[in-house]
């Protein structure tokens, strides 16, 4: 028993001496990491002690300390109200179908860029996916609007129509999507290409003289490779499921497809901002961030175990 202890007390020791040689002789990068992790501490988690006012009835009058402690009771009124469910069910919806259709598609174009040989060719695709992520949010919700005006509008010109598409409730999801693909489809290209790149080529020359075909390649060289990187950015998307992008639902938003529209991002706003209900508009905001955060904690737990258990062999 003795001797169990003496070696566990010698092995603290000698630990505890590794590691403080170990900073010493990285004392640089240690001194460097500090600025990074200061910044992080001050502007991320030192205001955090705002989030108390989801819990007083704030006035900027009395201070954060001066006003009342109220509880649950922002959360009772949020969850009592009448359109709840339905900014819920928009958020999550919008939010699903967006994660469904626009996720899959980067994969899936990175991997057919991948197979063009012809360099030019490749760098025109790469280039003409990449540029509309580069475009502002207003810029692109200004297009929308142009292209599906009833009065002169591409798709009505094509279609010999006048339809006030952005007026129908039902084609608010759709049109939200579609744009968000166009729009961001091209970032998640360049993540995939990097991983991409970094394949050997004499992996697929060896493919080829075994005889595999371009879909057996993609099956058994790059799919395999791409694995750790689907996991992080499924991850990263599923931690904002409940993230609807503010700007673009509040520019693209009218009074006739709130029904599809009305989102929680935006009832924060309208709260928070329009109307001066900081600690209503707090805990919405709240309630919003930790269903975020348990998302993400299911979703990496859930991941984690399937690519532990994929296997493309």
């Amino acid at each position: 028993m003795r001797k169990k202890k003496s070696s566990a007390v010698l092995m603290n020791a000698v630990t505890h001496k590794t590691l403080k040689r170990r900073i010493m002789d990285n004392w640089q990068l240690y001194a460097m990491l500090l600025i990074p992790v200061a910044v992080t501490i001050i502007y991320k988690y030192a205001p955090m002690y705002g989030i108390q006012i989801a819990f007083r009835d704030y006035k900027a009058s009395r201070g954060m300390w001066g006003s009342e402690w109220v509880g649950l009771k922002w959360f009772e009124r949020f969850f009592s109200s009448p359109n709840c469910i339905r900014m819920i069910k928009n958020t999550v919806l919008l939010s699903f179908y967006s994660l469904l259709w626009s996720f899959p598609i980067p994969i899936i174009l990175a991997l057919m860029i991948n197979q063009l040989r012809f360099k030019k060719f490749k760098r025109v695709v790469q280039t003409v996916l990449y540029a509309p992520h580069f475009i502002s949010i207003m810029v692109v919700c200004g297009m929308i609007r142009i292209f599906l005006s009833p009065s002169g509008g591409l798709i009505n010109l094509i279609a010999g129509t006048s339809i006030d598409f952005l007026s129908e409730a039902g084609a608010f999801r759709s049109i939200y999507i579609a744009s968000g693909i166009w729009q961001d489809a091209g970032w998640g290209i360049i993540v995939y290409m990097a991983t991409l790149s970094n394949i050997d080529m004499t992996h697929y020359e060896a493919a080829k003289i075994d005889g595999a075909s371009m879909f057996q390649r993609i099956r058994y060289i790059d799919l395999p490779e791409l694995v750790p990187t689907i996991v992080l950015m499924l991850i990263m998307s599923a931690g904002n499921l409940m993230n609807v992008g503010f700007e673009k639902v509040w520019l693209l938003q009218t009074e006739l497809n709130k029904a599809a529209s009305d989102v929680i991002a935006v009832y924060v706003y309208q709260q928070g901002i329009e109307n001066a209900k900081y600690s209503y508009s707090t805990a919405v905001g709240l309630f919003n961030t930790v269903v975020n955060i348990i998302l993400l904690i299911l979703v990496n737990k859930i991941t984690s175990k399937v690519s532990e258990d994929v296997s493309f062999v």
